[in-house]
């Protein structure tokens, strides 16, 4: 094996490492920032949908309902009393409770996550246009270098040509704005 690879592939030349580096240092501090930007409440509605959304949950709430039951049907049998007695209006009311804690409780995680998503889409967007204005850029210099070799036959490429206009933003985001493909005109 040479010095300049790994078990796992090639070693990555310092700038590109560095380079690589950057970006996942990037992504973590944009996901620290996210995370430290949580309310406390919002840490404790996160925590609690975490908490319901594992199957044990369910083990815990089926488990409650049957001893539930199981303890007010059997203390008339003993003399006593029962707490709740069929139909079990308590247990409704704290089964309803329960709902309404898990479905605000994921909610309020779920609209967190989609704002995430709205940002994440947004640096893609962003991302893109940039590589696609690269992209362009490259096809130039290419278009131009193949122009100035003298042992390369100068022809017209109207695929390069095209390729090698950029983008515009604006109309891009125009596109998008409006819900049509960028090569449709909005109605």
């Amino acid at each position: 094996m040479n010095s300049g690879s790994t078990a796992a592939g090639p070693i990555p030349p310092e700038s590109e490492g560095d380079q690589i580096s950057q970006n996942i240092g990037a992504v973590q501090d944009f996901y620290t920032r996210e995370h430290q930007k949580i309310s406390h409440p919002q840490a404790l509605l996160e925590g609690l949908s975490h908490f319901v959304g594992k199957p044990i949950y369910v083990l815990v709430l089926l488990l409650f309902v049957a001893l539930w039951i199981l303890v007010n049907t059997a203390l008339p049998r003993f003399g006593l009393a029962a707490l709740d007695r069929a139909p079990f209006p308590w247990l409704q009311g704290m089964i309803s409770l329960c709902a309404l804690l898990t479905a605000t409780a994921v909610l309020a995680k779920q609209n967190r996550l989609d704002k995430l998503a709205k940002q994440r889409a947004n640096l893609d967007l962003k991302v893109t246009l940039l590589t696609e204005q690269k992209a362009a850029k490259l096809i130039d210099l290419l278009e131009e270098l193949r122009r100035d070799l003298p042992n390369v036959r100068n022809r017209h490429d109207p695929g390069a040509a095209s390729l090698q206009q950029p983008m515009n933003p604006d109309h891009v985001l125009a596109a998008l704005g409006a819900g049509v493909e960028p090569d449709q005109k909005p109605s």
